[in-house]
């Protein structure tokens, strides 16, 4: 469990820690000399029955809000700290905004400096922070008077702080891990070291994970937490690791540790975007922003339809960064001005991997089944990678297949594809294939490798429709060839006439036939069309192509297989050469036709070139016709 403190500069956050810890949390020198805290502080505090909880001392000053956001990102307690003798200040409210659209839901106040008011100041600054709170939910929070130099109060504190972490919830361990890294540093005989909070899952020593957004492998070679040395580390816990593989320059703040290869670096982001209502101005389609989420602080521009973004109203947006970032559905982010520096908004993330034309969802969308929905809808024939599925609806993998089954999808592979999608699959692969046979007749059907293309889904996909076609009957596929049931191929009058008068002329010509697109000058007939009736009838065993363009009648090839057994018939090789007069061909045509035989098994060629006969089953035939092209 990780408590954050909050509050003005100067109103006694670092010291009220120490006296609850022991801990100085200003480790910096700059920070002993201008006795303020400049980055974040980190120390354990024992909290009775709850246990340890980390503790993180943010700055409050108005230049580091930026860091206040990355310490209290995480944050399950939020220890508000008003100076009694000052009461709430511009810097109070702006971190109790930040809380608020963090998500942050239990607070303590600790109004400080208790021996320098008296009663009834102490009671206007009580009322003060109560009226700070108002609207947020932390607006219950125990108020509690202390002071961190004579420890007045300070019990009363710890039990104020015990009681609100009794009422968080757990973080889920059976998760992802995650740590967004808030600290880097190198310790000598160790190397690389990062800190940060656990976010969620759990982390072994000596596991391998990936630094995001780069995306690299690293080892962890040592686990500290609240610490002290450990073999793993917990949700909810303050770790430091210790990292082998990777140097000091490659992690900074910002960078986020995650175990498994579900993560994805993205540059957009769908989200529920809230403006606050004291935001200076409204917020305009495409308007620049610093956007804080995690520990990464990254240029962003939110795409809002619709007109601008009021104040005090939240709507769906696109948040396009500058920078990759790794996020997940849920997490809740901070938005603040460029200029000049504010805190303006926040709001919570429903799409971590948006596509990055994506238009914004409809408002209401953080149900994991609408999500999920939606994000199938958007995914249409593609389907989503099922591994992400944690990351998309921001549920631990345990989750997941509880919210598959109330949905209408299908897992496809490695994919999750949504029956809508895969519906309009199986209509559109059906058309192609009633338009095929349209226009082709006289084709066995189509090609399954192109109608697999045609679809534009991923093979497994694809694939997945073909085959869901063949188990309802719609298609047959045999060879490599899809038809649709009835489907048988046939000349229609037109071609009847091609077909014979194709026959008539190959039969005239005799073993010296003309090519394709000689006959289509001879016959006043399309060299397409020509090919598809000749084709058909090599199918039917009425012609045999011998080369792609050049095709024999069946009794033609008869004859001169004949003719070639009787002149190899004793056995012996026999040049190409000698060949030419027993087929009484040219050279152009012998050697197709010997090549032919070579193939379809009748004759054998050696590295000579020479040739010996096989006999008539020597070898596999292509078909009745035996076509080879």
């Amino acid at each position: 469990m990780i408590l954050g403190t909050a509050g003005h500069i100067d109103h006694g956050k670092t010291r009220l820690v120490h006296a609850l810890t022991g801990v100085d949390t200003d480790r910096l020198p700059e920070e002993k000399r201008r006795g303020i805290t400049i980055d974040l502080g980190f120390a354990p505090l024992a909290l009775g029955e709850v246990g340890t909880v980390g503790v993180i001392d943010v700055p409050g000053h108005e230049a580091f809000v930026r860091t206040m956001v990355a310490g209290a990102t995480g944050v399950d307690v939020a220890l508000l700290v008003i100076a009694a003798d000052e009461g709430v200040m511009p810097q109070t409210r702006e971190h109790i905004a930040v809380l608020h659209l963090l998500g942050v839901r239990h607070a303590v106040v600790a109004l400080t400096k208790w021996d320098l008011v008296d009663a009834e100041w102490m009671a206007l600054a009580h009322e003060d922070a109560r009226e700070a709170l108002r609207g947020t939910p932390m607006h219950g929070a125990e108020i509690v008077p202390v002071s961190a130099v004579s420890g007045a109060g300070l019990e009363m504190l710890r039990l104020a702080l015990t009681a609100a972490a009794r009422r968080v919830t757990a973080r889920a361990s059976a998760d992802l891990f995650r740590l967004p890294v808030d600290r880097a540093f190198t310790v000598k005989g160790t190397g690389t070291v990062v800190s940060g909070t656990v976010w969620s899952g759990t982390i072994a020593r000596d596991a391998i994970i990936r630094l995001m957004p780069a995306d690299v492998p690293v080892r962890v070679r040592g686990l500290h937490a609240f610490g002290r040395p450990v073999d793993r580390a917990h949700a909810g816990e303050r770790a430091a690791l210790a990292l082998a593989g990777v140097e000091l320059h490659d992690v900074q703040r910002g960078t986020v540790l995650v175990h498994g290869d579900a993560w994805r670096a993205t540059r957009v982001l769908r989200a529920d975007v809230v403006l606050l209502p004291d935001a200076p101005r409204a917020l305009a389609h495409r308007t620049r922003v610093r956007l804080h989420l995690g520990t990464s602080d990254v240029a962003a521009r939110i795409v809002v339809a619709d007109g601008p973004l009021q104040p005090g109203t939240a709507r769906p947006a696109r948040i396009v960064v500058d920078a990759p970032l790794v996020a997940r559905a849920g997490d809740r982010f901070v938005l603040r001005a460029e200029s000049p520096v504010a805190t303006i908004g926040g709001g919570i993330v429903t799409d971590p991997i948006a596509h990055p034309r994506a238009r914004p969802w409809p408002p209401g969308t953080h149900a994991a089944d609408r999500l999920l929905e939606l994000v199938l809808s958007d995914a249409a024939a593609s389907g989503i990678e099922l591994g992400t599925l944690p990351i998309r609806l921001g549920l631990p993998p345990v989750g997941i297949p509880a919210i598959v089954e109330r949905i209408q999808c299908r897992a496809v592979g490695s994919r999750l594809v949504g029956e809508a999608a895969l519906a309009r699959l199986r209509a559109h692969a059906s058309t192609l294939v009633d338009a095929h046979h349209a226009r082709h007749p006289l084709d066995e059907g189509v090609p399954t490798s192109w109608l697999r293309g045609q679809l534009r889904a991923p093979v497994e996909v694809a694939t997945a429709t073909l085959d869901d076609l063949v188990r309802r009957g719609a298609l047959v596929v045999a060879n490599g060839i899809a038809r649709r049931p009835a489907f048988m191929p046939h000349l229609d009058a037109a071609d009847e006439l091609v077909s014979e008068r194709l026959l008539a002329t190959l039969a005239a010509a005799g073993r010296e036939p003309p090519s394709v697109g000689e006959l289509a000058i001879a016959l006043g007939v399309d060299a397409d069309r020509l090919r598809s009736v000749a084709h058909f009838l090599v199918r039917r065993g009425l012609l045999v192509a011998v080369e792609p363009e050049r095709f024999y009648p069946r009794a033609v090839i008869d004859q001169v297989l004949a003719s070639l057994a009787t002149a190899m018939s004793n056995g012996e090789t026999h040049a190409a050469g000698a060949l030419r007069d027993a087929l009484g061909v040219s050279r152009k045509y012998l050697i197709p036709l010997l090549e032919y035989c070579d193939q379809a098994g009748f004759s054998a060629r050696d590295e000579s070139g020479g040739r010996r006969w096989r006999g008539a089953r020597g070898g596999p035939r292509d078909g009745p016709g035996h076509e080879i092209s």
